[in-house]
């Protein structure tokens, strides 16, 4: 597996290629063969491929499908299993909201040359894709399959009558242009200046029924743990990943915290300022996250939510937990009932 995460694409997420492919007529293992791709690879969610390989595959699959616009139908090829930990992650999200800052975050283990970020209004919310393709109709494509996919997994989630208020892409108007609004539901602009599907605030905030705070905390703790290994030089994902393993054991000081980092304390604290951010912060932020979706869990008592999150005493979990919400555990309990 090549070292460098940024050019290379998770092996599982060849398998939405391949029915792409096959759905077209394509004999997918020849395509991948000439690329260099063994085909069972992409069963093995463990092994990366090279980014350059999966583009040469898109590129001759363009030359030999007649429709500019059939990266669209990978919405129709995909499973939350192709995404690894993050498309399972994906289902127990709150909101589409938080989903796509879910994305954003932990795109680095999907891979592809993709740098997405979220970019909102009063009004809306843009998922956008950044520019890093030298080849056109390459981009064109790995455009297509990525929003399809992306709207396909808010429609998984949110309802198949969601209708995102625009897609903004960077390509001409193809022929075949009908295709792209007959999909989203909505106007298709081309020749825009940027990649983005643009969801309506209301919708990507709006409760999903899917929604599990429980499961959420177990896929988070998996991936922050993934994204930890695979990329050492993330420094937020490895003290991320470190706190949650530690944090019951009592709290972790940033002098252990380096320790465990193989570092010294100062370049730590240099690492995180680079990120915005300081330990204290970071392990704050952490019990937060970790406290409100303890509290959803009925069975769990305040102590044992106390010993979860590394505090001495009951006393300093409510006292963080009234600065964080405004409100006791007991009467946010009240208020959020299960």
């Amino acid at each position: 597996m090549p070292a460098s995460h940024g050019n290379t694409t998770l092996a599982t997420v060849g398998q939405i290629f391949v029915r792409l492919l096959e759905m077209h007529g394509l004999d997918a293992s020849v395509l991948l063969r000439a690329q260099g791709i063994d085909p069972s690879v992409t069963s093995n969610p463990a092994m990366r491929v090279p980014t350059a390989q999966w583009e040469a595959v898109m590129s001759r699959a363009a030359a030999l499908i007649s429709d500019p616009a059939f990266g669209l139908r990978a919405a129709r090829c995909w499973h939350p299993s192709n995404l690894g930990a993050l498309g399972h992650a994906w289902l127990s999200a709150a909101t589409l909201h938080a989903g796509l800052e879910l994305l954003v975050r932990y795109w680095k283990i999907v891979g592809g040359r993709w740098v997405p970020k979220l970019v909102g209004t009063r009004e809306d919310v843009s998922f956008v894709l950044n520019d890093p393709y030298q080849d056109d109709v390459v981009a064109a494509v790995a455009t297509d399959i990525t929003l399809a996919i992306v709207l396909d997994m808010c429609r998984l989630n949110f309802g198949a009558a969601l209708r995102p208020l625009r897609v903004d892409l960077l390509r001409p108007k193809p022929s075949h242009a009908e295709e792209y609004p007959a999909f989203y539901g909505c106007a298709g602009r081309f020749a825009t200046g940027r990649r983005a599907l643009v969801l309506r605030r209301a919708d990507a905030e709006r409760p999903l029924p899917t929604s599990n705070r429980q499961l959420a905390l177990v896929h988070d703790r998996v991936i922050t743990e993934e994204l930890a290994r695979l990329d050492r030089s993330d420094v937020l994902a490895r003290c991320k990943a470190t706190l949650l393993e530690k944090l019951p054991s009592g709290e972790l000081s940033e002098d252990t915290m380096a320790k465990q980092l193989h570092m010294s304390r100062r370049t730590l604290q240099r690492k995180l300022t680079e990120h915005d951010t300081t330990y204290q912060k970071l392990v704050d932020d952490t019990r937060h996250d970790l406290a409100l979706r303890f509290m959803e869990d009925p069975r769990r008592s305040l102590v044992d939510i106390t010993f979860e999150l590394g505090f001495s005493q009951q006393s300093a979990l409510t006292r963080a937990f009234r600065r964080w919400t405004g409100m006791s555990p007991s009467d946010w309990r009240q208020r959020h009932p299960s």
